[in-house]
């Protein structure tokens, strides 16, 4: 996608404060840490439209950013952070399960795992749980620059294996640094959103999910 125009909207913490513009929507969900804000910074090009929080997992909100008048990122408060009380996940958990059960403009779920350490047991509840109510969803392996490219099979084999994964549930590679996934997520994006795709500035990706023999 060419980026022409993107812009932070509002940060939402209901309904009555989602847009009305009826644009889909590609919701990011992930562990405080796991490099949303850096991803959404990279797919849109923009040093700093996307901020981390100085205190994370104190995000309570949806942060909608809307990209070329098309669609919206719709980027979650980040989960798993030990210093966030029972009350707080449990109201993170109410926005977040209303959104997704009952949001008609959501098309599709990004769900960030870091490629160099196995899933929490917090992505491993959150991946059963968009499973369970069968939406859509990619799972995006981040931080693929810190782990050796003669490595990724053998992690991506244990982030597919730790989730449960079936082998039609897409798996990318990504990394903030080099761009690595830009394209292939893109082409996802907008397929799942239902805009036309344009011709590929980039291969697909060409590494192998293989067995570990050894």
């Amino acid at each position: 996608m060419k980026i022409k125009q993107t812009e932070f909207v509002i940060s939402a913490v209901g309904p009555a404060q989602y847009p009305e513009e009826g644009l889909p929507e590609i919701a990011l969900a992930g562990r405080s840490n796991v490099g949303k804000s850096s991803l959404i910074n990279k797919m849109l090009l923009r040093r700093n439209l996307a901020r981390t929080s100085q205190q994370p997992g104190k995000t309570q909100t949806l942060n909608y950013y809307r990209i070329n008048g098309e669609l919206f990122f719709v980027d979650f408060p980040g989960y798993g952070y030990a210093r966030v009380s029972k009350s707080e996940r449990e109201a993170w958990g109410k926005m977040i399960e209303r959104y997704l059960r009952g949001r008609d403009p959501l098309k599709l779920v990004l769900q960030l795992v870091d490629l160099r350490h196995p899933p929490s047991a917090d992505d491993v509840r959150m991946y059963e749980w968009l499973s369970h109510y069968e939406i859509p969803m990619t799972v995006v392996a981040t931080k693929a620059d810190k782990v050796s490219r003669s490595q990724w099979p053998k992690h991506m084999k244990v982030v597919r294996q730790s989730l449960g994964m079936p082998g039609h549930v897409p798996l990318v590679l990504f990394s903030s640094e080099t761009g690595q996934g830009r394209d292939e997520l893109w082409s996802i994006i907008m397929q799942s959103a239902g805009i036309p795709l344009n011709t590929p500035s980039e291969p697909p990706n060409i590494v192998q999910e293989t067995e570990d023999n050894g």
